[in-house]
């Protein structure tokens, strides 16, 4: 059965410290702690009087001054490792944690887990060809020998490494090591570890060059483990859940995620907020459990991404610049069809095919088949069509040879119907009016890949309110847009009204406008 050393990586809070190394070890495990040397001694000194004589726990025996980036974490961790390895033979498993770290699975889950997956799980992406650097100097890590911080030495840590461009001091990556970039939170078994340290004991030279390479917390283990370890037995993935912010920041989690980090495909979470105590409590009791089941939904990032990407103004899918592709021009006009219900506006756009001599398109900017003419490359992706959004209605006027062009639109998108409204062009907008049930929101949540097929019917429920809340603010956006020419069409309203709304959107006779509103089950499921 799987046995963890965990390697706790810390430098506050000696009483929380304390507590997780009690909590991890009490049921079976171990824990190796490395005590930041920066922190003040008497934060270290009750550490180790009070789990000095515990047999589950042990101290790194050389302590580092640790900097965000710098070769001093890596150090910390080997010298923790090292220990683990040596005083605790029957840990099967190593797993990496820092102080803000706690368990959102028990101890017997995790070590069932471990036993069916005969492999490490570490981030593990190709540092050159992949994309896991989003921002900031990526070769220049490893090339250029860093001896300063860049967060506490901007000047310096800059100014070297230019000098040392000009110098021509670039250096080369060692030949046979391919280097990987991932997450520092891993869980690696005895047998890799083992292999890292034999390795590293073998070729100092190898140390000695990630020592001076910048952030090499991310860099160092993923390769050497890459290194001595089949791609078959590696998960590029962490066990640990975190969530990153916008701006590169980890998300904090509080009293009222505690059922959302039990669903989640992992074994730990950080960070957890020092002030959500009752989280801390009801996770810490967590670990002992025995004989409880962990539905996974695996929401977390989907929900995360969907709840905070809202824009400037706290809603999804804010105004953003797109290239303009001039005008369309004064004498041309633009007829969108805005509709949750897309084939609600698909059946009125096929309507309007029949029965008038107006071309009219499906969600162009939304689906790839969407009834247009052929149009060559500008038409090849729906990301394309969006950022030449003007250039492909020019087009469809030139292909269709007329001055009119009906083409339906998601009521998410105000800033693009907003966009042609801005344009010299005349711009018509009918909003299309439909209930929109408990069914048709689950469904809609499942097309937008909010949840999986299989997500637990509490946490769909739990999601219910706050998606309608965000559906009927989308159509409350676009009311208050200040459309020029904005008309409703309604599943509620009766057909003369729904006749003047279509007369007034397209500038069709009434009787050609009570057609179109009398199209057969036009507002059905």
């Amino acid at each position: 059965m799987a046995r963890i050393a965990f390697i706790l990586l810390v430098h506050k809070d000696p009483k929380g410290v304390i507590d997780q190394a009690r909590r991890l070890t009490a049921a079976g495990d171990y824990a190796v702690i490395h005590f930041d040397r920066r922190s003040p001694a008497e934060m270290f000194d009750e550490i180790r009087e009070a789990l000095g004589d515990h047999p589950g726990v042990a101290f790194a025996p050389r302590r580092h001054k640790c900097g965000w980036g710098e070769w001093s974490l890596v150090a910390a961790t080997l010298e923790a490792l090292r220990e683990a390895e040596r005083v605790f033979p029957h840990a099967t498993h190593f797993y990496m944690l820092s102080g803000d770290c706690m368990p959102i699975k028990s101890a017997e889950y995790a070590r069932e887990f471990l036993d069916s997956q005969d492999c490490d799980f570490i981030e593990s992406f190709d540092f050159f060809a992949s994309d896991w650097i989003k921002t900031g100097i990526k070769e220049e890590r490893l090339i250029y020998r860093h001896y300063f911080n860049e967060r506490n030495n901007k000047r310096l840590f800059y100014g070297s490494m230019s000098l040392q461009k000009r110098l021509g001091l670039a250096r080369e990556v060692p030949k046979d090591l391919r280097i990987m970039i991932g997450s520092q939170w891993w869980c690696l078994r005895r047998q890799t570890v083992e292999a890292v340290l034999e390795l590293i004991r073998q070729r100092p030279e190898i140390p000695r060059f990630f020592s001076t390479t910048w952030i090499p917390d991310e860099t160092f283990f993923q390769t050497l483990v890459a290194h001595v370890v089949p791609k078959t037995q590696i998960r590029s993935r962490t066990l640990t859940f975190l969530i990153f912010s916008d701006y590169g920041m980890p998300v904090t989690f509080y009293n009222d995620h505690y059922d959302l980090l039990l669903r989640q495909d992992y074994l730990f979470a950080r960070k957890i907020s020092p002030e959500a105590l009752e989280l801390r409590a009801r996770l810490g009791a967590l670990w002992q459990t025995r004989g409880l089941d962990f539905p996974i939904a695996a929401e977390g990032r989907r929900l995360f991404a969907f709840l905070t990407g809202r824009g400037r103004i706290g809603r999804r899918f804010a105004p953003r610049f797109w290239e303009a592709d001039g005008s369309l021009g004064r004498q041309r006009s633009v007829h969108v069809i805005v509709a949750k219900k897309w084939h609600v506006a698909k059946r009125l756009t096929d309507a309007i095919r029949r029965n008038t001599e107006i071309p009219a398109v499906d969600y162009i900017f939304n689906e790839l088949q969407a009834n247009l003419p052929e149009m060559g490359g500008v038409a090849s992706s729906v990301g394309k069509r969006e950022r030449h959004r003007r250039a492909l209605v020019k087009l469809l006027f030139d292909q269709f040879g007329t001055d009119r062009l009906v083409f339906c639109a998601d009521p998410s998108a105000v800033s693009l119907i907003k966009d042609f409204d801005d344009d010299r062009s005349e711009t018509r907008v009918l909003f299309i009016e439909t209930g929109l049930d408990d069914d048709y929101v689950r469904g809609h949540m499942g097309r937008v890949g909010l949840v999986s097929s299989d997500a637990p019917d509490d946490v769909v429920e739990r999601l219910l309110p706050v998606v309608r809340n965000d559906l009927d603010h989308e159509a409350d956006r676009l009311r208050e847009a200040g459309l020029a020419n904005l008309f409703t069409l309604s599943s509620d309203a009766d057909e003369d009204r729904n006749t003047v709304a279509l007369a007034n959107f397209l500038g069709l006779t009434e009787d050609r406008a009570r057609e179109l509103a009398r199209t057969p089950h036009l507002f059905a499921d």
